[in-house]
């Protein structure tokens, strides 16, 4: 039943979904990794904090 359907394995798809399986063994902090981590996991969110409690003072006419 449903015989002769073998999959194609495509080399680069099997590379590359090894690869990021075994990313957390594979992964050394460099400067760009730092500078990467600080832009969008510290400086996006604060920035983005920021506008939004901005915004809530603006709306309920409280100045500072």
């Amino acid at each position: 039943m449903g015989g002769g359907m073998e999959a194609n394995k495509n080399r680069f798809i099997e590379e590359w979904s090894s690869a990021r399986e075994n990313l957390e063994y594979n992964f050394r902090w460099t400067r760009r990794n730092f500078a990467l981590v600080g832009l969008f996991g510290i400086a996006v969110p604060i920035f983005i904090y920021k506008g939004i409690v901005k915004e809530f003072v603006m709306q309920s006419g409280y100045c500072f």
